[in-house]
C-alpha cells in the first residue's frame, strides 16, 4: 500500500480501528521516522482517543486503557535483552485488549506468531510503503476497507 503523505498514514491507521478485536497483536517494523507512531496516532484517534500520542520509546509501554477497546502501544527499540520483555508482562496485556508493538524484531523471531505484521518503509519519493504479513486469524480483515 502506498502512503503518499503523512495524512495517508494516519488514515491507514484509522481504517484498522474498525477491524481490531480483543486479543489482537499488530507489529510495526521499519526504520526510524518511517511513520510507525503516526500510524498508531490514526488508529487511536479512530478508537476515540483524544489527546497526544507520544512515541513510547522511553516509556516502552504507553497504555490507553480508557478506550472501549483497550490498547497498549509498545516500543521495543531500547530493549537489549529479551529477559526485559518478561518484566513488561506483554503476554498478559494482549488478553485484555490490543497490543501494538513497534520494533518487534527486538523480541526475537516468532514472538507473536499470530500478529498482523506490518512494515513501513520510506519510499524514494519520501512517501511511505506499507506491507503486511497476514496470518490466518487476520484473513478477511486485512486490508481494512
Amino acid at each position: 500500500m502506498k502512503l503518499a503523505e503523512e495524512l495517508d498514514t494516519i488514515k491507514a491507521g484509522a481504517r484498522m480501528a474498525g477491524v481490531l478485536r480483543k486479543g489482537d497483536v499488530v507489529t510495526l517494523s521499519g526504520p526510524l521516522s518511517a511513520g510507525k507512531t503516526t500510524f498508531v496516532r490514526g488508529l487511536l484517534a479512530a478508537l476515540g482517543h483524544e489527546g497526544e500520542v507520544p512515541s513510547p520509546t522511553f516509556a516502552i509501554v504507553q497504555p490507553y486503557e480508557a478506550l472501549e477497546l483497550p490498547l497498549w502501544h509498545v516500543d521495543l527499540y531500547r530493549i537489549e535483552d529479551r529477559e526485559e520483555l518478561r518484566e513488561l508482562g506483554l503476554d498478559e496485556l494482549g488478553d485484555q485488549g490490543v497490543l501494538v508493538v513497534e520494533w518487534p524484531e527486538r523480541a526475537g523471531i516468532g514472538a507473536w506468531p499470530e500478529a498482523l505484521a506490518l512494515s513501513l518503509h520510506i519510499a524514494p519519493d519520501d512517501g511511505r510503503a506499507l506491507t503486511a504479513k497476514v496470518p490466518a486469524s487476520w484473513e478477511g480483515r486485512w486490508p481494512p476497507r
